[in-house]
């Protein structure tokens, strides 16, 4: 555990978040306070993928899903045989 003053750790905030990545860090006010600072992690969404290179054009996907709606919309619709 590293312990610094209001100060100093305001000067050095980037080397102290680096700190407490791997371990409690105090920062101590005027003597009265004492702050604790620790990594929190959160969880990755499930919806956080990497993205991917392709060659298709905004027109292509537009396309591609105009042509998807227009074969889910000849599915849905009724049969008028009867």
């Amino acid at each position: 555990m590293k312990v610094y003053t209001y100060s100093i750790a305001r000067q050095r905030l980037s080397e102290v978040l680096d700190i407490a990545r791997t371990e409690e860090v105090i920062i101590k006010r005027r003597g009265v306070e004492n702050f604790s600072i620790i990594l929190k992690k959160t969880p990755k969404s499930p919806f956080d993928i990497r993205g991917i290179k392709t060659r298709a054009t905004t027109n292509d996907i537009l396309d591609a899903v105009r042509e998807s709606r227009s074969k889910a919309v000849e599915q849905v619709a009724p049969n008028p045989c009867c």
